[in-house]
């Protein structure tokens, strides 16, 4: 990818709100010192410049490697060759932290798996000990369950039943 490919695009901007919560957060220690918006808005061009100049160097490192993904490695090599060397420790240890809470989140995901899982299987359990525990055949509870349905079609077609009538005092 060259820069040309990014040049005349106007969607790529970064959200303000969090740009200048960002920020906020950052001059939260300096007692009195604002940030112009002017100011904000050249901050949000130049961290797309550079992202698409490092995303740019890591598509055509990933692109030498036969690779469609660009993965940390590209990043960390187009940080080196583009001279921002200083970022590279940061970027692993972030890169780590990502990896150590995606496996955390994986685990829970499976250990809920898991729980509705065996909650499932209990309640089939209970099912089936109901059924043993009636004392009826298969065939048997098939046979009140139709008669069941029927009664209650039955009641359902008849309408409201009348008043019964008060007897007379």
């Amino acid at each position: 990818m060259s820069d040309k490919e990014f040049a005349g695009s106007d969607e790529l901007t970064l959200p303000r709100a969090t740009v200048q919560k960002i920020i906020t957060e950052v001059l939260a220690n300096d007692q009195g010192m604002s940030f112009a918006k002017e100011t904000r808005d050249l901050l949000i061009e130049c961290c797309v410049e550079f992202i698409t100049m490092i995303s740019s160097e890591a598509n055509e490192i990933a692109e030498k490697d036969a690779k469609k993904t660009i993965a940390c490695e590209h990043i960390v090599k187009a940080l080196e060759e583009l001279g921002f060397n200083e970022y590279v420790p940061d970027l692993l240890e972030v890169a780590q932290q990502f990896k150590s809470q995606q496996a955390v989140s994986r685990e829970q995901r499976r250990k809920k798996e898991d729980m509705t899982l065996t909650w499932r299987q209990q309640s089939r359990e209970k099912k089936q000990s109901k059924i043993e525990q009636s004392g009826m055949s298969e065939e048997e509870l098939l046979r009140q369950q139709e008669e069941l349905f029927r009664s209650a079609n039955e009641k359902f077609n008849a309408g409201p039943a009348e008043p019964a009538a008060e007897p007379a005092a």
